[in-house]
């Protein structure tokens, strides 16, 4: 039997780090955009939401994004739900730009981009599902911007292809918008594992 999202933590470190508790209809968000320091800014952000007392679960995002950061939000969101016996679910950042999209443009499809590094981006195309999700329509995947074909309106890092000429609105990651899809998806049922997206090799295993 699952738990209600009713007293949530949210957690991502696929950029800078960003962390909201949301209890009831109180959010309480934290931020840090150094995209160097998420071992030692994670901790001190969570409690300055007001920590992990009474939670009933965590969700954390599961990337695409760089191997480093990305497993330290991971890897303290198992930990934390494992020793507190609180619900865990993943979110795609990719999933939650588009559905911020959608909220601003009202239709689609979009186009998500972020920031993949080494001249990179992460993209995935997706349409609207309902008021409260969205649906993959072109799977993620790591590509150059120079070979990125827009599917609608470009959303998330759009800096990135300042030569496309498609439609483009720029979005940084609200991360209680991984709480909405969340509990969304927990409400159809369908489950959302924490496995990172990585899309590509870290660099420790590259030769």
């Amino acid at each position: 039997m699952t738990t209600p999202f009713t007293h949530v933590l949210a957690i991502d470190t696929s950029a800078g780090t960003s962390v909201a508790r949301i209890d009831d209809e109180r959010v309480r968000v934290a931020s840090e955009p150094n995209p160097r320091a998420h071992a030692e800014n994670l901790a001190p952000l969570i409690t300055q939401v007001g920590g992990t007392e009474a939670l009933d679960a965590i969700v954390v995002g599961v990337g695409p994004a760089p191997f480093t950061g990305l497993r330290v939000g991971i890897v303290t969101a198992r930990v934390l739900a494992d020793a507190l016996g609180l619900q865990l679910a993943g979110v795609s950042i990719l999933d939650a730009l588009a559905r911020q999209g959608f909220d601003e443009l009202g239709e689609g499809p979009v186009t998500v981009v972020t920031d993949a590094r080494r001249r990179e981006v992460y993209t995935a195309s997706f349409d609207a599902a309902g008021d409260d999700d969205v649906r993959v329509v072109r799977p993620p995947e790591v590509i150059s911007p120079a070979d990125l074909v827009p599917a609608g309106t470009l959303v998330g890092a759009v800096h990135l292809l300042a030569d496309s000429e498609a439609p483009a609105l720029p979005l940084e990651l609200d991360v209680t918008t991984y709480v909405r899809l969340a509990r969304s998806r927990t409400a159809a049922g369908i489950a959302m594992d924490t496995e990172p997206q990585y899309l590509r090799e870290p660099d420790i295993h590259r030769g």
